[in-house]
């Protein structure tokens, strides 16, 4: 009796620790192929600036559309379990495509589909990891909270690797590397991540949010994009900026985006610890003052070691957005955790399309110091945004 126990109690621990191969997996498929995508793009497809843009926006336009529809499908049949391993399958399959295809058009009307099945994989692992706490009883806060560390984990020492790979052997062995990874990620899933069927629901039930959860849903919805559109400009804009100028070292723009990404990780996990506490809704509106300090900080503060430790106040803002966000989401749509994790992704999508269509024209018309006006502007919309939810 005592040994059923001690293996029930181990089979949780595996569990979770599957779970946290996978996000860091994704993460790593993921931060080895975008960083990179812009330089293959005008180097090996020899696409003109205005055709590595569109490929961005379509890219973006395309996602969207694949993470919804399966989204919905996920929430209402179906294994998440399979779906997560037909995802990575098709993102494996994107990369070989990458690897040994030049053709523009084959890339964005083919490739991208198949890697927005890919990165769909990433959002549907959260749905399920939120679904398995809450049918365990585990801490679904930090839980996901330590799922989405694993993520800026991947891009601190994800991007590196990229650039290695691609300029030291070249595109074809990372876009495999990435792909190889994308297949280990579906062993793990297949072998390691629990299978939680639909349960049936009551006669008459409906899926659908409460009509004032929707209203803070769609509330929510826009203070996140705009947050992201934010976020978005400032990593376009910033090493030009840094280099050109403020004239300071190119390596500069590294070391803050890695800082960032770096102190990212213990804010999301403090975060996940007070969130019960202080609730969800503060935790974001304290994210967003902290966004709204570091791009009015960005518009006086040139020095290098003041940037460096400006990126505090971006961690914050990034930390609580990227970790919190989500399960805000999933708390405001109930009974369907796909659709509200893959809602938060597009947040994301839908930033970076706005972002890339302002912070180029801007940067072009005016200078890249106002870019951060703009961005700063965006995060004090985010913050109307945000006063006007309820307290749960």
């Amino acid at each position: 009796m005592q040994t059923s126990t001690t293996a029930m109690r181990r089979l949780p621990n595996l569990t979770s620790l599957a779970f946290i191969a996978v996000a860091f997996l994704t993460g790593i498929a993921g931060a080895l192929q975008t960083p990179t995508l812009s330089l293959f793009l005008s180097t090996e497809v020899n696409a003109r600036p205005t055709m590595v843009g569109l490929f961005f926006t379509g890219s973006a336009v395309i996602g969207i559309l694949v993470s919804q529809f399966l989204a919905r499908r996920s929430d209402k049949r179906g294994d998440r379990k399979s779906l997560i391993f037909l995802c990575c399958m098709l993102g494996a399959a994107s990369c070989a495509l990458f690897a040994w295809n030049r053709n523009y058009f084959l890339l964005l009307f083919v490739g991208v589909v198949l890697s927005s099945f890919g990165s769909t994989a990433n959002p549907q692992m959260f749905a399920l990891a939120r679904e398995h706490a809450e049918r365990t009883g585990r801490e679904a806060v930090m839980f996901s909270s330590l799922l989405r560390a694993q993520i800026s984990l991947a891009w601190v020492i994800g991007p590196p690797i990229a650039f290695a790979l691609a300029l030291g052997f070249g595109f074809e062995v990372m876009y495999l590397t990435a792909g190889a990874t994308f297949i280990l990620c579906g062993g793990l899933v297949w072998k390691m991540l629990p299978s939680m069927p639909k349960l049936q629901a009551a006669q008459g039930a409906t899926l659908e949010a409460p009509r004032r959860n929707r209203r803070d849903a769609l509330f929510l919805f826009i203070a996140c994009t705009l947050m992201w559109t934010a976020n978005g400009m400032y990593l376009i804009n910033m090493p030009l900026y840094v280099v050109r100028e403020l004239n300071l070292p190119e390596k500069l723009a590294g070391i803050l985006m890695g800082t960032a990404a770096g102190l990212e990780i213990p804010t999301m996990l403090l975060a996940g610890m007070v969130a019960k506490r202080f609730g969800k809704r503060f935790l974001m509106r304290c994210a967003v003052i902290a966004g709204v300090l570091f791009y009015a900080g960005l518009l006086f503060i040139t020095g290098s070691w003041q940037l460096i430790a400006l990126q505090l106040l971006n961690a914050l803002f990034i930390g609580v957005l990227a970790g919190i966000g989500m399960l805000y989401f999933q708390d405001l749509m109930p009974g369907q955790a796909g659709a509200a994790t893959t809602l938060f992704a597009n947040t994301t999508r839908v930033g970076w399309i706005i972002a890339g269509s302002i912070a180029g024209p801007v940067a072009e018309y005016w200078s890249y110091h106002a870019v951060f006006y703009s961005a700063l502007a965006m995060v004090v919309g985010a913050v109307f945004c945000l006063w006007r939810l309820k307290d749960a």
